[in-house]
């Protein structure tokens, strides 16, 4: 077995309802920044402990007197940035800037957990010899993310121009962004706005929070497009502020968090009985945030013109409504 004293510990209590479930399953909902593959591999090396003895089998289902689980992640090895030919959905692209609906499931950067695969290895062999990048490097200029496991439009500047452009707009807020979220239960009123300054989680460090005192300014506005059965709705949020993890967190504190949130999205078992056994096995089996980032406004940066985008719903949230419903 690898030494693993030197790694980082991740560690997670097993809740009520999670036990029956996978290993692998229950640490990838966990620790969403990880990939799946590499959970597996970490866990077949024995880096991860439940109750301080070793499971190598990622297929373990959780005990009812499993207790505390731990992961050992050692520190990433740097690794250069390579081109790949991954598939892209491209909105819009010209000289200076190209628009992607990026799929859920895709990092937007190369870290730890991901050292390839990514959206910039897509554009790096996309662009190729067009891609001037940032400070003379050949590599595209990220001004904003989507996490790994939320859809929708972004907008990846090529060249140096374009990304100070692009970075004043989102720093001074001056864009137009909606997302499409499905929240367990319908906030009432339906339409409002959620004003709480966020911060990083105190005690966990992969989470943010409501910290009005440390925290930095961030605003939601909500309003709510269709209530799904007695327990949902489908929500449409636009930002005013893009403060990391913002709607989930927004949502989760007015007590309406996301399905499928790996982080802040528990429900209660009260909530959960307004659906029946199918349904709530369909919620169950949904493996990520239901989050698509809708729509994409902004004055391009270089050819001063109002451009706009919008992406469908996927599938995968498409089913999970319609099933709801």
């Amino acid at each position: 077995m690898e030494d693993f004293d030197d790694s980082e510990k991740l560690s997670l209590r097993v809740a009520e309802e999670e036990r029956g479930k996978r290993l692998d399953h229950l640490l990838a909902k966990h620790f969403p920044d990880i990939s799946r593959s590499r959970i597996k591999a970490l866990i077949v090396q024995g880096a991860v402990r439940i109750d301080g003895a070793v499971v190598k089998a990622p297929a373990h289902r959780i005990r009812a007197d499993d207790g505390e689980v731990v992961m050992s992640v050692p520190a990433a090895i740097a690794v250069e940035l390579v081109a790949q030919d991954l598939p892209l959905d491209i909105l819009f692209e010209d000289e200076h800037l190209i628009i992607i609906n990026k799929a859920a499931g895709m990092v937007v950067h190369p870290a730890p957990g991901h050292p390839d695969g990514t959206l910039v290895n897509a554009l790096l062999h996309h662009c190729g010899d067009s891609l001037l990048g940032i400070g003379g490097e050949r590599r595209p200029g990220i001004v904003h993310r989507l996490d790994k496991d939320t859809s929708g439009v972004m907008v990846v500047a090529k060249h140096q121009a374009a990304h100070e452009g692009l970075s004043a707009l989102f720093a001074s807020h001056d864009l137009e962004r909606v997302y499409q979220a499905v929240l367990w239960g319908a906030p009432s009123p339906t339409e409002g706005v959620v004003e709480g300054a966020i911060g990083r989680d105190r005690m966990n460090r992969k989470k943010m929070a409501v910290d009005l005192k440390h925290g930095k300014e961030a605003v939601t506005h909500y309003r709510v497009l269709r209530h799904l059965g007695l327990g949902a709705a489908l929500v449409a949020c636009t930002l005013e502020t893009g403060r990391t993890h913002q709607i989930r967190v927004h949502m989760s504190a007015i007590g309406h968090s996301l399905l499928g949130d790996p982080l802040y999205g528990r429900a209660s078992p009260a909530r959960r009985a307004r659906f029946d056994d199918k349904q709530q096995q369909i919620i169950a089996d949904f493996p990520r945030q239901a989050l698509h980032a809708a729509v994409l406004g902004f004055v391009h940066p270089i050819e001063k013109s109002f451009i706009l985008f919008e992406s469908e719903i996927p599938d995968d949230m498409k089913n999970l409504i319609d099933a709801l419903s």
